[in-house]
């Protein structure tokens, strides 16, 4: 089938749309220093059909706008977005021409422009996805798995030192029961050595009693019905040794006078101041001496027994009345107080 289009009157070369248009013609070209000079920053960009040109120009345009927009842009399985230059590049940059790569893009050379795509590079489509979203919840993410570590250390911070606190108090609990146990084992410890010294005492004290009462019943008193009218050591000039040597028992003349133990007579008779003294000697070797009689009733050498009658109260001798005067002298011959001596052998004065 014949075609109506008319043909060519003059040689022809193809347009990017392939139609027919008449050749340019081309003049002789000299290349100087200045033509040849390499013009930085401007890039040609190569036709291909069915489609939009693409090179690392576009793309770094496109990068740039995808970043001014608020995110970086992404083609993983997301819906095509169109992107446009933000009012900032634009305000700061009026002439996008100056952008580098974008100048011979954007140039005004229709033999440059690609005819099947008029589109301006501000409102191309790209898969693109802003990452705003994807970023703010990744940074959700980072804060709440910070502040569930913040809160996860708290509590376990809390849990020490509630553990901590909880061992105190055990502790001083402990410390406390150990100390009030201690305290009572020494309180028990002490009323059972209180006790302890109390039987002790109250035995000894028994023993005492029961060993003065043996005693008591084998010593006896001088004589009875008397009256204590000098102690022993008393100072004065009526004694020739300057001090009362003995103990008196001031009682009527006659009254009985007892042997206080059983022993030896020593001695009886006429002894100077003393007057009539009987000298009673027990086994042990001490001496009893009884002065100032008005009589004796043994001899020397006779042994006696506790309470048999060896004499009688007078007022012989050195003396203001009737009495007897007792003295006691160790095996020694040193005296002592004849009433401490009586009461050891658990007699009453």
């Amino acid at each position: 089938m014949a075609s109506n289009k008319p043909a060519p009157t003059a040689p022809f070369e193809t347009d990017f749309f392939g139609n027919e248009v008449a050749e340019r013609a081309w003049e002789e070209w000299n290349p100087t220093e200045d033509s040849v000079r390499p013009v930085r920053g401007r890039h040609r960009v190569m036709k291909q059909r069915g489609g939009l040109a693409r090179s690392s120009t576009v793309l770094g345009v496109g990068v740039i706008a995808a970043v001014g927009a608020g995110g970086m842009a992404t083609a993983q399985s997301k819906p095509p977005v169109s992107i446009s230059l933000p009012d900032s590049i634009a305000d700061n940059l009026p002439d996008a021409k100056s952008l580098p790569g974008v100048g011979s893009f954007m140039s005004d050379d229709s033999s440059d422009a690609d005819a099947g795509n008029t589109a301006p590079l501000t409102s191309a489509t790209l898969a693109a996805d802003t990452g705003t979203g994807s970023k703010t919840e990744a940074q959700g993410s980072a804060g709440e798995a910070l502040r569930a570590r913040i809160l996860q250390q708290a509590d376990q911070q809390r849990a020490e030192a509630d553990a901590e606190a909880k061992a105190a108090v055990e502790k001083l609990a402990a410390e406390k029961a150990a100390a009030e146990a201690k305290a009572q084992q020494t309180a028990a410890e002490a009323e059972a050595e209180a006790a302890k010294l109390a039987a002790e005492k109250a035995a000894a004290e028994k023993a005492e009693a029961e060993r003065l009462a043996k005693l008591a019943a084998s010593y006896s008193l001088p004589t009875s019905s008397y009256t204590i009218t000098s102690t022993f050591g008393e100072a004065g000039s009526m004694w020739s040794s300057g001090y009362h040597t003995g103990l008196d028992f001031a009682a009527p003349t006659g009254t009985p006078l007892k042997a206080v133990h059983s022993g030896t007579v020593k001695s009886a008779g006429w002894s100077g101041s003393y007057g009539y003294r009987t000298v009673l000697e027990l086994e042990d070797g001490t001496e009893i001496w009884y002065a100032h009689q008005s009589s004796i009733s043994v001899s020397v050498g006779q042994k006696v027994t506790t309470g048999e009658t060896i004499g009688r109260v007078g007022a012989t001798g050195n003396v203001t009345g009737a009495h007897l005067h007792l003295e006691v002298h160790t095996a020694s011959g040193t005296g002592i107080d004849p009433m401490a001596w009586l009461r050891d052998k658990g007699l009453t004065v």
